[in-house]
């Protein structure tokens, strides 16, 4: 429909004298209206909204284009807009009317307001000074509330009801779960009384705590004489101390005196039930006289001093163990607890802390140490039965084996109560004393055998074997050392420990056997010492705590072999007619005038050369058994093969010189050319290669 406006138009002929503007033709456009229209037409832009808009309006008019309708088009509208600026009017002219009303509205409500305003703030005015009033009531109403709450919180926390004051305080109430608890809440008090004490007015907190104090005090006195009454009703039997009775030590520990005397009246009541149950153990029957038929009496076994010391040993051994046992779980499983109660305790109380700081080993609660401390406490009587006992048993035996068994069997049980019960005891100082009586006895015993020994002169055995006292004190050091080997020493002490023993009941032995072998000729003297020395290594040898004294033993051993082979050695050389020979030749040296000589010297001499060349060979064949036959009564037929075959074997060295020396002055004769005379092989033919098979 747009487009009609358009087609109906003719278009522009070409030959109506127009040219486009364009054109290059033309040099000046002529100034025609139609071109100009035609050209701002054509010039126009069909695609913007508000033309489009434009031609859709006329679209829907449905205006026919021709002519008039294009004359009248503009007087239309026109007269519409004319039409519709009028219809605004009117109705703004409406609106207006109710502008108007609104605004008379608008100031009767101010007019309101204004009026409301003036009655609020009379109102105000009258009403100021009771709002203040109320306000400031409300203000300490709240102060009032606050007070009353603190007020109840404190009475709460540290005032404590006569109930609870009665159930702390008074023996009539029993001691049981809420006793503890109200105590805790006590010392919880008297703790929290301590901030009180740091505020301007001290007065309150001096009172609570004075107050405070005074019922923990009495619930402390009321817990001492508890624990009391139930150990008074204990099975001292079997002092098994139940769970309620350790809860109360362990709080009573904060009162350190309290809590000592309690283990003070425990100890003395089982020290007195285990000395009565000693007294039944080694008797029959009970301090009153009472018979037990079923306990055998240790007495009966008094005629054996060993076993029956050690009858009493074992019995104070299991009382000992049952006792810490029994008190174990309270020293060690609660320890940690009574530490801290006890600690408590004594930084509540000045005098101790003072006493703790001079003496620093009671400054900190040792469980273990304690334990051991009341465990020795109650076996006190016990050890002091023992040690009177145990005493008379060592002084009225005079047999020395028995005296060392005895102390040995102490050192045994003292090591094995220091384990138990620690080093520092009363137990273990007796059982110490007891052992170095023992061993003081032991001593006695054994210099009183010695000194008669010594004073009774022993000649040496005819076949040179140990003498029979020596027999008879290796034989009692062997049972000493078999029951050493037994005992508890430390391995790195063992052999040092053992010294003084070796001291008293070894080396007088040993010292009068050398005093019996000083008096014997040679070789029966070294002889005599080998023997002896023989037998004691015998005995020391199969103990580990004896190797250095074995050491020194085969030292002397050596030496007098040494001293043997020479013996020996001297007897090849006279027998065997060669030391005539080895004097001569022992000045001279290899040297030819030297060589030269040994024609001369009188030993070698053709007659006196061949004597000893027979004498020689007359000794040889039956050599070895000759030397052997010196040594015979030596007791180690290996020594006596060593020492004969050392001797024989320096023999054989000079047998070799001499040879040398006889093979150098042939040849220096054979060189001379001298005659007459025999060469002096020929005359001593043996060989060292001969010697030594012979004497091997």
């Amino acid at each position: 429909m747009t487009t009609d406006y358009f087609l109906t138009r003719k278009p522009s002929d070409q030959g109506d004298g127009f040219e486009s503007p364009t054109s290059p033709t033309g040099t000046q456009p002529r100034s025609n209206p139609l071109a100009s229209k035609v050209t701002s037409v054509l010039s126009a832009s069909y695609a913007d909204s508000d033309i489009r808009d434009a031609l859709a309006l006329l679209d829907k008019r449905n205006i026919q284009n021709n002519a008039e309708t294009r004359r009248q088009l503009r007087l239309d509208v026109q007269k519409e807009v004319l039409e519709s600026n009028g219809d605004i009017i009117r109705e703004f002219g409406h609106v207006a009317e109710q502008l108007k009303r609104i605004g008379l509205t608008i100031a009767s409500l101010n007019q309101g307001c204004e009026e409301m305003k003036r009655h609020i703030s009379a109102a105000h005015l009258e009403t100021a000074p009771v709002l203040e009033e109320a306000s400031e009531l409300m203000k300490q109403k709240e102060q009032v509330e606050n007070k009353q709450e603190l007020l109840r919180a404190f009475n709460t926390h540290f005032i404590m009801s006569d109930d609870d004051i009665a159930t702390l305080t008074s023996t009539a109430e029993p001691v049981n779960d809420k006793f503890f608890s109200i105590l805790a809440r006590a010392k919880k008090i008297q703790s929290d009384c301590e901030i009180l004490l740091g505020t301007e007015n001290q007065r309150l907190g001096l009172e609570i705590m004075e107050q405070v104090s005074k019922n923990l005090n009495g619930a402390f006195q009321k817990l001492y004489r508890w624990i009391q009454r139930e150990f008074k009703s204990l099975n001292l039997e079997n002092p098994q101390i139940s769970s309620s009775i350790r809860r109360a030590l362990r709080v009573l520990a904060e009162r350190p005196s309290l809590f000592q005397n309690c283990l003070d009246f425990f100890a003395e009541a089982r020290e007195h039930i285990l000395s009565d149950s000693f007294y039944t153990a080694l008797t029959g029957s009970s301090v009153k006289g009472e018979e037990d038929t079923s306990i055998k009496p240790i007495e009966l076994a008094a005629h054996d001093p060993l076993r029956y010391v050690g009858d009493m040993l074992a019995w104070t051994h299991s009382a000992t163990v049952s006792e810490r046992e029994a008190l174990e779980v309270l020293f060690i499983s609660d320890g940690d607890e009574i530490a801290k109660g006890i600690q408590a305790g004594r930084d509540s109380e000045p005098w101790n802390r003072m006493a703790a700081e001079e003496n620093e080993e009671s400054s900190s609660f040792d469980g273990l140490k304690a334990l051991n401390e009341l465990v020795d406490r109650d076996v006190t009587g016990v050890a002091r039965v023992l040690r009177q006992r145990i005493g008379q048993v060592i002084q009225s035996h005079e047999e020395t084996i028995t005296a060392y068994k005895i102390a040995n069997l102490l050192n045994f049980y003292r090591v094995t109560f220091s384990k138990l019960i620690g080093d520092e005891s009363i137990l273990l100082e007796s059982l110490s004393t007891l052992e170095e009586s023992a061993l003081r006895q032991f001593r006695i015993l054994m210099r009183d055998h010695v000194a008669g020994l010594q004073s009774d002169t022993q000649p040496a055995p005819p076949n040179l074997h140990p003498p029979d006292f020596l027999h008879e004190g290796l034989k009692q050091l062997t049972a000493i050392m078999k029951t050493y080997e037994t005992s508890f020493t430390s391995p790195d002490s063992r052999e040092a420990d053992f010294r003084p023993i070796l001291a008293e009941a070894f080396d007088p032995f040993m010292t009068g056997a050398q005093n019996i072998a000083k008096n014997l000729p040679a070789p029966s003297d070294t002889i005599f010492s080998i023997n002896c020395l023989l037998s004691a290594r015998n005995t020391l040898a199969p103990f580990d705590f004896t190797a250095s004294r074995v050491a020194e033993i085969d030292s002397s051993m050596e030496e007098h072999s040494i001293t043997l082979t020479d013996s020996q050695y001297t007897f090849f050389r006279s027998s065997s007619a060669l030391q005539p020979l080895i004097q001569a030749l022992a000045p001279l040296t290899s040297s030819k005038e030297d060589l030269r000589i040994i024609r001369t010297l009188e030993p070698f001499q053709p007659a006196a050369l061949s004597q000893a060349s027979q004498i020689l060979d007359d000794f040889l064949p039956s050599a070895l058994m000759d030397a052997t036959e010196n040594l015979k009564q030596l007791q180690s037929s290996r020594l006596v093969a060593e020492i004969t075959e050392r001797a024989a074997e320096k023999f054989c060295d000079d047998f070799e010189e001499i040879e040398e020396k006889l093979i150098a002055a042939d040849e220096i004769w054979e060189e001379e050319g001298e005659e007459g005379e025999e060469p002096l092989r020929a005359l001593f033919p043996r060989t060292s290669g001969e010697i030594r098979v012979l004497l091997s």
